[in-house]
C-alpha cells in the first residue's frame, strides 16, 4: 500500500518508520528547511533524532508529490495545523481517504478533528481517526503497541486496520469516532494534573485518584458531546490516559512535572522544543464542560495554573477542600 504521512514531527516520523516495514511510505514536511534536514541526514534531528530513516522512506515537502499516487493520507499535524493541511490536500484535487492521528480540540470554536473534516475537506470521505496508547518511541522501535481506527464506514475502518496491522502493531476497530477523539484529547489535560501530582511528591496513592476520577472527566464530557461510555474503558480512553499520566516519555506529564518546580509555562515549551496538545487543550475543554454543564474540577484546577496565573499549590488545595460526595461513575 502506497501511504504518504503527513507531518514529520516524532510521532509522523515513528509512524513512517514503522509502517515502511510493510507500505510504501512518503514522509511529508511543509517546511523546505526541516526537508533540506531530513534529506541530508536521514535523521529528523529536530524532532526525532535517535531513529534513522531508511532510503526506503520517501521524503517531500510538496502535497502534491506525496499524495499523487497514495492510496492513504495519515495526517499526523498538531491539531493547530490540521485544518490547514485539510485545505492543503483539497487544493490538490486528489482524492485520497484520510485517516488523522492528532488529538486535541481547535482552539477557535473547540472543535474536534473529525467537525473540521467535515467543514473543509468533505463529509462523504472515506476517513477516521486513529488513537490509542502510543509513544513514538516505542512504536519506531517496533514495541508491542495496540491502537484503535474509529470510523463511521465499517467497510473502510477493518480494511485500513487490516493493511496497518502488524505483528507488534495491533489496530482494532470502532465506530466511535467522537468517544475516541475526546478520550485522546481531554486524557492530555488529567495527564498535566498527574504530572503536577508527581512533581509535588504526593505519592502514588494521590496518583490513583487522580487518573480515576480524571477518566470520569474524560468520560462524563465524551457522553454529553455523543461518544460512547464503552470507548472510554478502551485503548483510547483508559488506555492512553494511564500511559501517559505514568509514562515519562510524556510531554503533557513533562509540563506538569516542571510546572510543580515553579517553572513558567512560556519556559517549559521554550525548554520542551515539542507541542504539548494539554496545553491549549484545557481552555477548550473547560468551554465545553460549561457548555454541556459537566462537572469537571481537575479541568478547571488545570486552566487556572495554566491561564490565570495560580500557583499549583494553590490549585491542588482548592481541589482537595471541595466537599465530600457520592462517587459518581
Amino acid at each position: 500500500m502506497k501511504i504518504a504521512v503527513l507531518g514529520a514531527g516524532a510521532w509522523g516520523t515513528a509512524l513512517a518508520i514503522r509502517l515502511s516495514k510493510q507500505h510504501q511510505v512518503t514522509l511529508w514536511t511543509k517546511d523546505e528547511n526541516h526537508l533540506s534536514e531530513l534529506v541530508a541526514h536521514r535523521v529528523n534531528v529536530s524532532f526525532f533524532p535517535d531513529f534513522s530513516l531508511s532510503e526506503d522512506i520517501g521524503l517531500t515537502a510538496s502535497l502534491h508529490e506525496a499524495l499523487s499516487e497514495a492510496q492513504l493520507a495519515l495526517v499526523v499535524v498538531p491539531v493547530a495545523g490540521f485544518r490547514e493541511t485539510l485545505q492543503g490536500i483539497s487544493q490538490t484535487g486528489v482524492d485520497v481517504p484520510v485517516i488523522w492521528g492528532c488529538k486535541g480540540f481547535e482552539s477557535d470554536g473547540a472543535r474536534l478533528p473529525h467537525q473540521i473534516v467535515a467543514e473543509v475537506y468533505s463529509e462523504s470521505c472515506l476517513c477516521g481517526v486513529l488513537s490509542g496508547p502510543s509513544f513514538a518511541e516505542e512504536v519506531a522501535l517496533g514495541l508491542p503497541t495496540a491502537l484503535t481506527l474509529a470510523s463511521i464506514d465499517d467497510r473502510f475502518s477493518t480494511e485500513m486496520a487490516g493493511q496497518l496491522h502488524s505483528k507488534n502493531l495491533r489496530v482494532y476497530t470502532s465506530q466511535d469516532i467522537i468517544g475516541v477523539e475526546t478520550g485522546g484529547a481531554v486524557k492530555n489535560v488529567i495527564t498535566i494534573a498527574a504530572g503536577i501530582a508527581d512533581g509535588m511528591r504526593f505519592g502514588h496513592n494521590a496518583r490513583a485518584a487522580l487518573i480515576t476520577r480524571g477518566l470520569m472527566e474524560i468520560t462524563r464530557l465524551g457522553i454529553a458531546m455523543g461518544g460512547k461510555k464503552e470507548t472510554f474503558m478502551g485503548l483510547a480512553g483508559v488506555g492512553d490516559l494511564l500511559l501517559t499520566c505514568t509514562g515519562d516519555l510524556s510531554r503533557n506529564r513533562r509540563v506538569g512535572l516542571l510546572l510543580a518546580e515553579g517553572k513558567s509555562l512560556q519556559k517549559i515549551l521554550n525548554e520542551l522544543g515539542h507541542v504539548a496538545e494539554g496545553v491549549h487543550t484545557a481552555r477548550a475543554v473547560l468551554q465545553l464542560s460549561q457548555k454541556f454543564k459537566v462537572d469537571m474540577p481537575i479541568t478547571e484546577a488545570i486552566c487556572s495554573i495554566l491561564h490565570d496565573g495560580m500557583p499549583a499549590g494553590a490549585a491542588v488545595e482548592r481541589l482537595l477542600s471541595r466537599e465530600p460526595k457520592v462517587e459518581i461513575y
